[in-house]
């Protein structure tokens, strides 16, 4: 972090001195207490990285710190630049302002509701709308303009288009054009370096033939960021992509139970499931992770007299609510694997992972995500109901299937790295 950056930056949300966190996707800085609320709206609100204690790739932290001083912070809050705002008494929080209820009720407005973000003119097909808002962003990432690409992308741009007349996606056309901060805001809004254009190619193709090393290298990072991390939680080390290693699988020290039946037979439950639907409980996966990582970084930080409260503490994954009731419960209960159980979790989906990669064969299969983490709940039904206070947040039921009664115990006890009985 340069010492400019950390001597003259405010809180985008408060506008306290010397913020110590950054919300990548948001492209601002922030600081302890307002990151506390960040944390609690959960990764698809806001994804947070600990400026000096958090490892960051350069060009990652090169492009919020662009995004920032370039004004991305009037993107979030456009209509309280309106001097109507104030006379209205609409005004964003201070540093004097308590957590709960000032700054978090203004934090959640303005990332979670975008209530202060500018609305384009109503139109009858909102779908033509995103599709000419994609458009605009696939001509925009050939520049280094990053915040009109922010706010395209904040008014409802899809990262992954497929432009039809032109045969490919944004991140082809930034990629051809060496625009590496462009590729980093893409990737952090779900843009795929795997993708290919209408001719076969992907991004990273463009830039190697652009001779955009750097950036070659980069987006090849990318397309295994979740695997990397995966890797990195456990055994501290990354694969070397540069040679060729795109994949590291750590080994438990008591290895044992990877070598019972039970154990086998769940490997390969997990690897019936589909591409698709193994990306998504990977994702999940991803998210605990991350959310253990910052929460050690947060606990290392903090005033613990003060700033470590009930209500600074994120127990578990927050809901999103573009997921199922189930799948959001599961999340929630993936916090309470201990480390062994969420490290045995791990090498399984790094393991197959790496199978699925190299282009094995997959069989049919009509399970889902779903099915899997309902579970992880099952299993700890009866724990649950002897705890005066239940330790997830009350999320609706999905009505039982006929599907969970295909699970099997096994696929169970692995899945939660329990001894088998």
């Amino acid at each position: 972090m340069s010492k400019r950056l950390r001597s003259s930056e405010m809180c985008a949300d408060c506008s306290g001195p010397d913020p110590s966190w950054a919300s990548v996707n948001r492209g601002t800085f922030i600081c302890d207490e307002c990151c506390s609320v960040h944390r609690s709206l959960g990764r698809h609100i806001s994804q947070v990285r600990h400026l000096k204690h958090t490892p960051w790739p350069p060009t990652l932290l090169q492009m919020v710190e662009t995004l920032y001083n370039n004004g991305a912070n009037s993107i979030w809050e456009h209509s309280l630049l309106d001097p109507a705002s104030i006379m209205s008494g609409r005004r964003k929080a201070n540093p004097q302002d308590k957590v709960h209820p000032n700054k978090a009720e203004f934090i959640r407005a303005k990332y979670q509701m975008l209530a202060f973000v500018h609305r384009l003119p109503c139109r009858d097909d909102d779908s033509v709308t995103a599709k000419d808002l994609s458009k605009q962003l696939h001509s925009s990432v050939r520049t280094g303009n990053l915040e009109t690409c922010l706010r395209l992308l904040s008014l409802g741009a899809q990262a992954n288009f497929f432009h039809p007349e032109k045969g490919n996606t944004p991140l082809h056309v930034a990629s051809k054009a060496g625009q590496i901060l462009q590729a980093e805001l893409l990737a952090v809004y779900g843009a795929d370096p795997g993708t290919q254009d209408s001719s076969g190619k992907t991004p990273v193709d463009y830039a190697r033939q652009g001779g955009h090393h750097e950036l070659a290298e980069r987006l090849v990072e990318i397309q295994y960021e979740l695997t990397d991390r995966l890797a990195f939680y456990l055994c501290g080390r990354k694969p070397d992509h540069k040679n060729g290693q795109h994949f590291i699988i750590p080994q438990m020290a008591d290895s044992s139970l990877d070598l019972s039946e039970l154990a086998k037979a769940a490997k390969k439950k997990l690897q019936s499931l589909s591409n698709h639907l193994f990306e998504e409980l990977a994702m999940d996966v991803y998210d605990e992770v991350d959310r253990r990582e910052t929460d050690a970084v947060w606990l290392a930080t903090q005033n613990h007299s003060t700033l470590v409260t009930e209500t600074t503490v994120v127990p578990f994954l927050p809901v999103n609510p573009e997921y199922s009731s189930t799948r959001n419960q599961g999340r929630q209960k993936l916090a309470r694997f201990n480390a062994h159980e969420f490290a045995t979790l791990v090498i399984d989906i790094l393991s197959d992972a790496k199978r699925r990669q190299q282009g094995s064969s997959l069989s049919s299969s009509k399970d889902n995500v779903e099915l899997i983490l309902k579970t992880i709940n099952n299993q700890h039904s009866t724990e649950s109901q002897d705890n005066d206070q239940p330790d997830y947040d009350s999320v609706a039921s999905d009505e039982d299937t006929d599907l969970e009664a295909t699970a099997s115990k096994a696929h169970r006890q692995k899945l939660l790295g329990k001894d088998a009985n």
